[in-house]
Formats: structure tokens, C-alpha cells, sequence
């Protein structure tokens, strides 16, 4: 009996360090990998941080018994400094997850490394399609929206209106590249033409010579292929030249909900664009901004900012991650991925969402307006629904996809 007890005894301890040894360094750790001082700081940065460490406390701040741990970077938008971060964070901290990786550059990059390596990589900030495309991996993800669903459903509604004739603005890295293309696409099916198109370098100060050409154009839609404060400033100073009160609209192919905080209902109101994600949907999507606009205003010194779409998918997409370790039992980047994939997503603003072979989130997206000053109700109370877009129709079909991995049909 006394040899039965130590047996047992010592396969308890057995069972126990093999439970424990499924978490690789002892503890679960998320690198945010974000713009944290560039052009896209505001939309992004100290916000998908906070969103993800929010989503880390709500789960407990454990998982499966370990300490989960929260590092980030500034990549600058420099995709070989995002790429030396990433690689010491895989060999010397050890990094679990690599979160955010926005912009598309960067995150084409940092997808490189993660398929090398085998790590799961969600990128919720990065919006060239590619990412689900030639660039897919079978522990990549891709979150919250790309240049394929916000020229269907921004490109498409413009063309429907009328706009018929395209000039395009394009910040010239592959985010301005892929949305421009894929816009191009949408108009000419839907009968329209492209007159022509400027590139501009990324975080530039004055559109005034690239405005002017598109004026010149006589194209009925300006077609804004840039993001954060590229395409605030477009915007205000295209109002400064009197582009839109001569008859051209823009067209913003990527709009944050920050950024029409930045520009004011004056400068913005009627301005179509598409999300994913906005604040004042429901019960749930309210609760959730405000507490995180309280938590983003002391983390700026009083600064208040709603979540946009990305700071949104950074709180989902790890909620979801450390969900999928629990159920795995392991945080074994292959076996957790295959969870991922298996598990509908249900977040408070995704309910029973599927993730497809490519890695791609099958949410719907959503076709706003910008209220004009007298519509809205309150502070950042900014957008009526115009449209919501399936995710079987949102996304490009698995038939035309480039990825590897899908099954065609």
C-alpha cells in the first residue's frame, strides 16, 4: 500500500509539471507592436494598448494558472524596425502573441517572420488584403477590416450615388497601393472610370500640389487611399480650397472615428465611409467606450478618446486568443491557432462571427454618414447608419482568393 501511495503521489507531480509545462515561460506573453509617435499615433498607439491590457484584466490577468504579460514597441512605421523588434522578442522574450502590427508595410513584414517562425500574429491595424491573400499563414489573422471590404462597401456606394468618374490621393507605401487597387476594381465594375491618381509620401504636411491635380481632374470623387492625420489633413485642406463647395466629393476609403473628432462635423458632415466598429450601437458597444474613453483620458492627461474599430478588435481579438489557450490547454502557437479558428466569436460587438481557413474575421461591415452639426445629440455622437454589409458579402469570396489554405469553391 505505502509503494501504491508513493506512486501515486509521484504521478500527481508528473501530472502537474506536464499541466504547467504547457505554458512556455512560465507566463503568456502579448507584444503590442503599434505607431506610438508617428502619423498614426492617434487612431492607434497608446489606444490598442490599453484596449488589449483592458481585454488582459478582464480575463482575470491569467491563463490556464499563468501570469499574462502585456510588452510593446514603437515600429515607426518602418517595417525593418518592426521586424528587429519582433525577431528579439521571439528569441529573447519570448513573446506568445504579436498584436496590432498595423501599418500594411509592417505588417506584411512582421507576417513574414511569424509564418518563419510559427507565431500567432492578429493584425487589427495593417489593412492590406494580402494579409488574407498571397500573404496568408496558418497562424496569421486578420481582424477588423482590409482594402478588399472598404472599397466594396465605400467604393461601391459612391459609384451607386453617382460617382462615376475617380481621382485618386494615395499614400505611396503598399496600404495606399492595395486600397487604391482595390477601389479601382469596384469602380470599374460598377461603370465608372479612373481619371488618374497622385501619390504622396506618408505623413505629409502640405496636399496642396497633389489637391490641385485632383481638382484639375474634374473627377466627380476624390478618392482619399491614406489614413490618420494623411487623411485629416486632406480633408481640412481640401475644404480650404474649396474642393467639395465646387462641386467634387471625397471619398474616404479609410475614416476613423478619431479622425472625424479631429476634423469637426463642420468639416466632415456627409462623408460616407465604412467600419466595423462604432461606439454608440448598443447597450454593450456604450459601455465599453465609456469605460474606455475614461481609462484613455487619464492615460493623456484629460484627453478623451472613443474606441475606434481597431482599438475594438485589439480588446476582441485577445479577449479571443486567451480563450482559445484556456480551451487548447496549451499555448502551443499551432494548437491555440486551430481553437482560434474553431471558436465563434461572441464579444461585445461580435455575436457567433466565424474566422475562415485564411485567417480572416467574417464580421459585418457597416456604411456610415457623418452627421451634419445639428443631427448630432452630444460629444461624438457622429455617425447614422446608412448600410449594413454581410460578412458573406463584405469579404472577398474564397473562389478569387490567393491564399494557400482556402478551399475553393
Amino acid at each position: 500500500m505505502r509503494r501504491e501511495l508513493i506512486g501515486a503521489a509521484a504521478a500527481c507531480v508528473f501530472a502537474a509539471a506536464g499541466a504547467q509545462a504547457q505554458i512556455s515561460g512560465d507566463a503568456v506573453k502579448i507584444g503590442v507592436i503599434q505607431d506610438f509617435s508617428g502619423v498614426y499615433a492617434d487612431v492607434v498607439g497608446n489606444s490598442s494598448l490599453l484596449a488589449v491590457q483592458m481585454a488582459v484584466e478582464d480575463y482575470g490577468g491569467k491563463v490556464l494558472g499563468k501570469p499574462i504579460q502585456v510588452l510593446q514597441a514603437d515600429h515607426q512605421n518602418k517595417p525593418d524596425i518592426a521586424s528587429n523588434v519582433v525577431r528579439q522578442w521571439l528569441d529573447v522574450d519570448k513573446v506568445d502573441l504579436l498584436a496590432g502590427n498595423g501599418t500594411s508595410s509592417v505588417g506584411l513584414a512582421i507576417r513574414g517572420i511569424a509564418r518563419e517562425r510559427g507565431i500567432i500574429d492578429i493584425n487589427t491595424s495593417a489593412a492590406s488584403s494580402d494579409l488574407t491573400g498571397k500573404a496568408c499563414s496558418p497562424t496569421g489573422f486578420h481582424w477588423v477590416y482590409d482594402t478588399y471590404a472598404l472599397a466594396k462597401v465605400t467604393g461601391a456606394a459612391a459609384v451607386k450615388s453617382g460617382g462615376d468618374s475617380w481621382y485618386f490621393l494615395t499614400a505611396d507605401y503598399a496600404f495606399g497601393h492595395a486600397l487604391e487597387r482595390d477601389v479601382t476594381a469596384f469602380v470599374s465594375a460598377g461603370g465608372g472610370k479612373v481619371l488618374g491618381g497622385v501619390r504622396h509620401p506618408l505623413s505629409t504636411a502640405d496636399f496642396s500640389s497633389f489637391l490641385l491635380q485632383a481638382q484639375a481632374s474634374k473627377a466627380k470623387v476624390i478618392g482619399l487611399a491614406n489614413a490618420g492625420n494623411d487623411t485629416v489633413n486632406s480633408i481640412k485642406q481640401a475644404a480650404e480650397f474649396g474642393i467639395v463647395a465646387g462641386g467634387q466629393k471625397l471619398a474616404g476609403l479609410l475614416v476613423f472615428i478619431t479622425d472625424i473628432n479631429a476634423l469637426g462635423l463642420k468639416t466632415a458632415q456627409g462623408l460616407l465611409l465604412t467600419e466595423s466598429f462604432y461606439w454608440d450601437m448598443t447597450d454593450d458597444t456604450r459601455k465599453f467606450g465609456t469605460r474606455f474613453a475614461e481609462r484613455r483620458g487619464k492615460m493623456s492627461g484629460g484627453k478623451s478618446l472613443m474606441p475606434n474599430m481597431m482599438n475594438a478588435g485589439d480588446y476582441e481579438s485577445t479577449l479571443h486568443y486567451l480563450k482559445a489557450v484556456e480551451a487548447a490547454g496549451t499555448d502551443d502557437p499551432a494548437k491555440v491557432a486551430v481553437k482560434m479558428r474553431e471558436m465563434p466569436i461572441n464579444s461585445l460587438y461580435a455575436k457567433d462571427v466565424k474566422i475562415r481557413e485564411d485567417g480572416r474575421v467574417m464580421r459585418p461591415m457597416y456604411l456610415f454618414q457623418v452627421k451634419a452639426p445639428g443631427e448630432s445629440k452630444g460629444p461624438w455622437d457622429y455617425y447614422k447608419l446608412v448600410e449594413t454589409v454581410s460578412g458573406d458579402d463584405a469579404w472577398r469570396p474564397a473562389a478569387e482568393s490567393e491564399c494557400p489554405l482556402m478551399k475553393k469553391s
